[in-house]
């Protein structure tokens, strides 16, 4: 398993609802509130080899409320 992050904006007034509907879909290893453009940082532990694109599409991209994802870093956990 190898983390990542993701970053999420979400549409005025969604975070919490956007944060809570991930929450519940028990990926997210850690979930943080950000400023600047983006309002969610989440840490998902991915399987080695497995498409990150794909996964974030199925499980992320697709929850109401989101207005922009963005994979911020991949790395190898040491």
């Amino acid at each position: 398993m190898k983390p990542i992050f993701v970053q999420l904006q979400c549409a005025p007034g969604r975070t919490y609802e956007v944060a809570d509907e991930i929450y519940r879909k028990e990926i997210v290893s850690e979930m943080y509130s950000t400023s600047g453009d983006y309002d969610l940082l989440l840490k998902i532990y991915v399987e080695e080899g497995q498409d990150i694109g794909q996964f974030i599409n199925d499980n992320i991209a697709s929850v109401p409320g989101i207005s922009r994802s963005l994979t911020t870093l991949t790395f190898n956990a040491f």
